[in-house]
């Protein structure tokens, strides 16, 4: 058989989703593969968006997202997308075609230091130079991507190794089961260092859990919340993070870091903090200022080299984050007295969240015009239902999500690309996560104009594919975050190159073969998102007028008020 076609049986025996691709003339065996063996492809209209939605995908199911790319501009147009999940840790196969070895660096058509290029976004690079190594390779390539800390594995393979055949064994054909799923090749930290953690924990009056993205990947929901309950500990998450417990758990305290309800100020009084699958990047620590010199700190973390790189720690605890949670539980045994002694601290939680809730208010309720943004975030929370996904593109989308989205459950119904935070996931994060869940849930996706621009294409591969989501599109005629931070750092009316001209993007969506609805009065805007949540056989695009003042922009300020610090960034 090709190489092409070996490559396709390897995926056919992996299971493989939905993959996401741009073909060409490097990779067309791997294509009719595809074709022959009844693998779902989906054509994409950028290849960037093809590695976001690749990425979504993994996202709400932890099996790795599959995009292909031909060599050159194919393979440098998924460099964003592999960064957001290698720095997010969400496990990929990118498949890219590469010149024919006899011609390579003569000038081929299109041909680049592709492998150069991507290596530092991604866990590995396998170029395969021998066609009846295609099986190993792949066998490899899900090994990586789904162990350890997960992120995407590059698999490179010359046009003349995906065209030429090779008699292979059927023997040549198998696949792990136990790597095709992250988190793959668990693991338990010293028994040691899980002594002394327990130790400082059974001690600590006011002990909080800090919770990251790594929580989604070990699927750690059940194991946290019954150390949470078991011991009396509250549970604080970043952006990532949300969906560790539900919002609505009288142990949550929202988020932590740059954007808070009531969790930084828990974190300052807290005598241990129990850091879990988390970065402690400058987000979640506020510019790495949040955790005092001093303060105890426990981090679980599977991977190593994370632990200590941006804040002191006492214990390390390198290993999976559910097996670690639920080997401290046992450890600490029956926590009834800790969690009697705990109960007015614990009480506090329910009623600062309430506290904070009335406070917010204004934006949740607003009914300003043109719409505050926090309104949209309130009809959401009244509508979205439990099993829902909120997919939330970089800048103002996850910003305001992060703090005002409420999760009605534990698991991963937050989708943000904080990885590497780029503008454009919206469209396509919201196909994948779309594509991930299946048909019978719901998916809503949150973006700016800008970030739309980027991506509305792939409207089009939602509508051929029957992923019917939501897109809710921020309409501010502007790079909002941009301009809030000009407005912030310079003053009001000092802007330079983040306006961008009005358009109607419900029409738009029209004109595509899309369900379009505007919105500009706050009162029509949960009937609206009620009308797009019932609309299943197309996809919906929201389009929302929302503030045009600078001022207003930013989720957790009014910052016409806001004094910036100096080396830093306004919230």
């Amino acid at each position: 058989m090709q190489g092409g076609r070996a490559l396709g049986e390897m995926l056919k025996l992996s299971d493989a989703g939905l993959l996401f691709g741009m073909g060409g003339f490097q990779l067309l065996p791997f294509y009719e593969a595809c074709r022959a063996l009844g693998l779902k492809h989906a054509l994409i209209n950028d290849e960037r968006c093809g590695a976001f939605a690749a990425d979504a995908y993994a996202r709400v199911t932890n099996r790795p997202g599959v995009v292909d790319a031909t060599q050159g501009p194919g393979a440098t147009n998924i460099v964003t997308g592999l960064a957001e999940s290698y720095n997010a840790g969400i496990p990929i196969i990118a498949i890219t075609g590469n010149t024919n070895r006899e011609h390579s660096f003569k000038n081929m058509t299109q041909e680049a230091r592709q492998i150069d290029i991507l290596r530092p976004v991604v866990k590995e690079v396998i170029r395969i130079d021998m066609i009846q190594r295609i099986p190993e390779a792949v066998r490899r390539a899900y090994a990586v991507a789904t162990s350890g800390r997960p992120g995407p594995v590059l698999i490179d393979i010359p046009e003349d190794v995906a065209h030429a055949e090779h008699d292979f064994s059927a023997a040549d054909f198998w696949i792990d089961a136990g790597t095709l799923k992250a988190q793959a090749r668990r693991s338990l930290p010293d028994p040691a260092e899980l002594s002394r953690a327990v130790g400082m924990m059974a001690k600590a009056k006011r002990p909080l859990l800090l919770v990251g993205g790594g929580i989604h990947v070990s699927e750690a929901y059940d194991a946290l919340i019954a150390l949470a309950e078991q011991e009396g500990i509250p549970v604080a998450h970043t952006m990532s993070g949300k969906g560790a417990i539900g919002c609505n758990h009288p142990l949550s305290a929202g988020v932590f870091g740059r954007y808070s309800r009531i969790a930084n100020e828990l974190v300052e009084a807290s005598d241990c903090l129990i850091v879990v699958g988390c970065k402690l990047g400058e987000i979640a620590t506020r510019r790495f200022s949040l955790i005092g010199a001093g303060k105890p700190v426990i981090h679980v973390e599977i991977w190593p080299e994370e632990i200590g790189r941006t804040t002191r720690t006492d214990v390390a605890l390198v290993g999976d984050a559910k097996l670690t949670l639920e080997a401290m539980a046992g450890a600490l045994g029956d926590g009834h007295k800790r969690a009697a002694a705990r109960a007015d601290y614990c009480a506090e939680v329910p009623v600062r969240m309430a506290e904070w809730r009335k406070g917010a208010a204004d934006r949740l309720e607003s009914s300003e015009t043109p719409i505050n943004i926090g309104r949209i975030m309130g009809e959401l929370n009244k509508r979205m239902p439990a099993d829902a996904v909120l997919v939330a593109d970089g800048g103002f989308a996850a910003h305001w999500g992060g703090l005002l989205f409420e999760t009605k459950a534990a698991g991963r119904h937050f989708v943000a690309d904080r990885g590497f935070a780029s503008i454009g996931y919206g469209v396509p994060g919201g196909l994948g996560a779309q594509i991930g869940v299946g048909p019978k849930r719901r998916v809503v996706a949150m973006t700016g104009d800008g970030g739309f621009n980027m991506s509305l294409g792939d409207l089009e591969t939602a509508r051929r594919l029957g992923a019917n989501f939501i897109t809710i599109v921020f309409n501010n005629a502007a790079s909002g975050y941009v301009k809030a931070l000009q407005h912030a750092v310079y003053g009001a009316g000092n802007y330079q190159s983040s306006d961008l001209i009005e358009m109607d993007y419900a029409n738009i969506a029209k004109a595509m073969g899309c369900h379009g609805i505007r919105v500009a009065d706050p009162e029509k805007l949960g009937p609206a998102i009620t009308e797009a949540l019932a609309k299943t056989d197309s996809p919906t695009v929201i389009d929302v007028v929302v503030t045009r003042d600078p001022g207003r922009m930013l989720p957790g300020v009014d910052n016409r008020t806001l004094k910036v610090q100096k080396g830093d960034r306004p919230v």
